[in-house]
């Protein structure tokens, strides 16, 4: 059921170092991304697949993790993602995809979960180093890059507490918490 998709796809921050994620696997993603709607039908998004070990360790220095978690420099050799896809807008086909690249990025997590994957979406990303490792050309604009794994971490949905704190957060057993708002919060009537 795609709720229970939904409900599993979660920010995933830890992983299983050890468990490879093949380029099959990589491809399969990427093929979801690739019949997923485009804007006008462009399809501007262009991927880099990455799992081999000494370029993940590369790309990994490139990233920053979980923003909210101030006292955490994100995971742990043997935590870390066993691949990445990194996802590029061709700018000679259309200078911005926002919409693109959320839909092909939703796309891939939620494959990722049926394969029995995590990832994890980061932003906040090196783009010149990143740029230099691949040796991308200017007219690829880096969008987002997705770590994945075997999750290697509890995360549960709590719905936000009477102080509206949406602030993601882990308990004293580690267990990684992320506050959602209510449905009715949602729907404006």
């Amino acid at each position: 059921m795609l709720k229970d998709l939904i409900k599993r796809s979660r920010s995933y921050r830890r992983f299983n170092q050890e468990v490879d994620v093949s380029e099959e696997t990589l491809r399969d993603l990427v093929d979801l991304a690739r019949l997923s709607p485009s804007g006008a039908n462009r399809q501007p998004l262009k991927f880099i697949t990455v799992a081999d070990r000494e370029t993940n360790a590369e790309l990994f220095d490139c990233l920053a993790w979980a923003g909210y978690l101030r006292d955490w420099d994100g995971p742990a050799e043997g935590e870390r993602p066993s691949a990445y896809i990194i996802i590029l807008c061709d700018t000679e086909i259309r200078e911005e995809s926002p919409v693109d690249e959320g839909i092909a990025a939703q796309s891939m997590m939620l494959g990722a979960v049926e394969k029995g994957l995590g990832g994890c979406m980061l932003g906040a990303i090196n783009r010149k180093q990143i740029r230099k490792i691949f040796s991308v050309p200017e007219r690829y604009k880096i969008l987002l890059v997705l770590g994945l794994g075997e999750p290697a971490e509890e995360v549960v949905i709590d719905e936000v507490g009477e102080d509206g704190d949406i602030k993601y957060w882990r308990d004293d057993e580690d267990v990684h918490h992320v506050p959602k708002r209510s449905l009715d919060e949602l729907i404006l009537s």
